[in-house]
């Protein structure tokens, strides 16, 4: 293992949160100067200041102690670099939120932090719209980063510095390269990050057609495309009450669903690519058959609900809950249980591999059905030859037990961490219990009962919010790029 290079990496890392740290210390600054200097933007300007200063020194600190090694990551490095790489930017980003006032105590600071940037979207503010607007800010630039883009602004930078980055890239699990051919991997993070732009700039633009001011609709933006979820409003998305604004992030989060990869193709005119993909196609037919079949639920099971007012709701929380974004425009936990359990499902499966999204993703669900098709076909014909295609391909059999112990290895966290939590929080009922594994695992944000939409997870004490810290990066890094630093010969020298 090479430590220097490790720390060097992640002294860049750093750095570059602190940059964008002090991009919101100067909207504080802005703020505090057009709109009335106040103790609550004072209080937003000296945080966020101490949140700069310390992820420059650490990130210099770290830099220099790596100075002078060779800049090539191997693959034991590029899983530490990206299992730590994510619980550093977590305890950084978590600093704003404990100098603040209001602010939050240190175990509820990287809650949220960690929250933001693993796009999660679940939170342990009570009142968000008492807080600094910088502060506010921040955080929706945290989801912005931790959606695409800090992975993607990571590797190109170290591709200028000469520092090897195609382990990273593949090893950051949110992401798919391999159909990236033998492109020059800083040509295709410049490109993702160019996507990631453009859905930003377009998604913000239409907000400000719709209505909304500057400061809101860059932050809804952000945390738009990241599929992240959080809002400087109390009422999330509902606080607006209009349609229009409801449709364009709708729009806009299912842009953010699918493979990134996809736009790739057209960019790079490979459009051959796009009549084999079958991971889209099933995704978006999935999405329509439940807001369909939800809308149809809600009509039945409510006196209140017209049928264009339950295809309304259903839309926009189907579409919110399968891109694990976790807006709200309703209160579907007070849908009826048909409803509920369809979206518990959504939640599990997630957007596309490739997308800011979590869960398990489609094309898992789909090579695992097919898996199971071929196995159940095989107990009476064993010595058929099966040859199973996914977008137009023929997978590895490596692929197919990973895919299978990927989908294990979920039910089997699930199921330890409701227990836990259980355990931690007696006075919890099972679905709220549930709902808080499922929510922060898959990073969807809110959960049900006592963590639905309309609450937050400030009630749960400290021992169980760590836990759900560490489930929302260990769901972000998709099992193993994280579980992997658990294995003693990983940090063994060469």
């Amino acid at each position: 293992m090479n430590f220097r290079i490790v720390s060097k990496t992640l002294g860049v890392l750093s750095c570059l949160i602190g940059l964008a740290l002090a991009l919101c210390w100067l909207y504080a600054y802005y703020d505090a100067n057009h709109g009335g200097a106040t103790d609550l933007e004072a209080s937003a300007m000296r945080a966020l200041m101490i949140a700069t200063l310390a992820s420059f020194g650490i990130g210099i600190i770290q830099i220099l102690a790596g100075f002078g090694t060779l800049n090539e990551v191997l693959r034991r490095e590029a899983m530490v670099i990206v299992g730590l790489s994510w619980i550093e930017v977590g305890i950084l980003g978590a600093i704003p939120y404990v100098f603040c006032d209001p602010g939050l105590n240190p175990v509820e600071a990287i809650f949220e932090s960690v929250s933001g940037f693993t796009t999660t979207g679940s939170t342990v503010m009570t009142d968000i719209e008492a807080f600094p607007k910088a502060i506010l800010l921040w955080r929706s630039v945290t989801q912005w980063l931790g959606g695409i883009g800090i992975i993607v602004v990571f590797v190109a930078v170290l591709s200028f510095l000469g520092v090897g980055s195609r382990s990273i890239l593949q090893n950051e699990s949110s992401l798919n390269i391999s159909d990236a051919g033998r492109s020059r991997i800083q040509d295709v993070a410049f490109i993702l990050l160019k996507v990631y732009l453009t859905l930003s700039v377009v998604c913000c633009i239409g907000l400000l057609g719709l209505g909304m001011n500057f400061y809101e609709a860059v932050c809804h933006t952000m945390t738009t495309v990241a599929t992240g979820g959080f809002s400087p409003k109390n009422n999330s998305i509902g606080h607006y009450e209009n349609i229009w604004i409801e449709a364009w992030i709708a729009v806009f989060m299912f842009l953010s669903s699918i493979s990134f990869m996809l736009y790739v193709f057209v960019i790079s005119r490979r459009t051959n690519r796009l009549k084999s993909e079958e991971e889209a196609k099933y995704y978006f037919l999935l999405t329509v058959v439940s807001c369909l079949a939800i809308a149809f639920d809600l009509h039945l099971a409510t006196d209140d609900h017209s049928y264009p007012q339950a295809f309304h709701e259903a839309f926009f929380n189907v579409i919110s809950i399968s891109t694990t974004t976790g807006f709200a425009v309703s209160d579907y936990d007070q849908w009826p249980l048909f409803s509920r359990m369809l979206l518990i499902i959504l939640m599990l499966i997630g957007g596309c591999a490739g997308s800011t999204a979590g869960g398990v993703k489609m094309n898992r669900i789909i090579l695992f059905a097919k898996i199971s098709w071929r196995e159940l076909v095989r107990s009476f014909r064993p010595n058929q030859v099966f040859r199973i295609k996914l977008n137009g391909t023929a997978p590895d059999e490596k692929v197919f037990v990973t895919t299978s112990f990927f989908i294990a290895m979920g039910f089997i966290i699930a199921g330890v961490s409701t227990l836990t939590v259980t355990l931690f929080e007696p006075s919890l009922d099972l679905l709220s219990s549930v709902g808080c594994v499922f929510g922060t695992l898959f990073n969807t944000g809110p959960g049900f009962e006592a963590v639905g939409p309309t609450d937050n997870f400030s009630i749960l004490n400290p021992a169980t919010q760590i836990l759900l810290s560490f489930l929302m990066i260990l769901g972000r890094l998709e099992f193993f790029a994280l579980l992997v630093l658990f294995v003693p010969s990983l940090w063994r020298k060469y």
